[in-house]
């Protein structure tokens, strides 16, 4: 508010305003200077793979991308109602791009985000039973809006990694939403995540309410290589 001040008082047109106006003005540059400021520790605490954000989202190429669903999606309803998102697609569809964009709005409406790629939280899980705080480290994960879980299903699960798997998605269940990202159709899930049993239990607290998008066609990569000439990269 001081520093609004100050350029007020450089400002030879604020003078014909009245105090009211001039507090008025002080006070909305504070409150969008806190809001800034919440907002960029929002995104630090969030550690988004990609930066993306859905006014850039491309949805001219050819990939099956429902823009209706995805602009649904933008609104952070789903978030507000515990739901959660399941992107399917191919390799370079544009998976953790749209998961991070979407992620990007939920911050941007106030949410708590993290994004973690499954295999390395299964690192991170291991070494905290090891250490002794693994307990806090799933209080953590269950008190967070929105947690991204990229590279889903990317090899079978191991028993103590289907534990894993099933702690976080209980403590979350209908309190918090997830998002998963995975090249894998849903269909191929179950046999992945190996024990019948446990299988069942994390899909259903996971499929059964969940938003899907999903991605087809070529990779988005292919369109956005560089353009060659003679065999060798142009200059643009």
């Amino acid at each position: 508010m001081l520093k609004a001040y100050q350029e007020q008082q450089e400002m030879s047109d604020c003078q014909a305003l009245n105090f009211e106006e001039r507090f008025g003005l002080l006070l909305d540059r504070e409150a969008t200077e806190r809001a800034n400021r919440r907002l960029t520790m929002r995104l630090r605490f969030a550690r988004l793979r990609q930066q993306a954000c859905v006014e850039d989202i491309d949805f001219r190429s050819p990939r099956g991308l429902d823009k209706s669903l995805l602009l649904a999606l933008a609104d952070c309803r789903w978030v507000d109602h515990h739901d959660n998102c399941l992107i399917i697609g191919p390799t370079g569809a544009g998976k953790t791009y749209l998961a991070c964009a979407l992620a990007h709005k939920a911050c941007r409406e106030g949410y708590s985000v993290r994004y973690h790629r499954l295999p390395r939280l299964f690192s991170e899980l291991a070494i905290a039973r090891g250490d002794g705080r693994y307990p806090k480290l799933l209080a953590s994960l269950a008190k967070i809006d929105l947690v991204v879980l990229d590279d889903w299903a990317t090899a079978p699960l191991t028993q103590e990694q289907r534990h894993d798997l099933l702690e976080v998605l209980e403590d979350r269940y209908q309190r918090h939403s997830t998002l998963v990202a995975s090249q894998l159709p849903i269909s191929h899930w179950h046999e992945l995540i190996g024990d019948p049993t446990s299988a069942d239990a994390i899909l259903d607290r996971l499929v059964h309410n969940a938003h899907t998008i999903t991605l087809k066609g070529d990779s988005m990569r292919k369109h956005n290589k560089p353009l060659q000439t003679n065999g060798k990269e142009s200059a643009k």
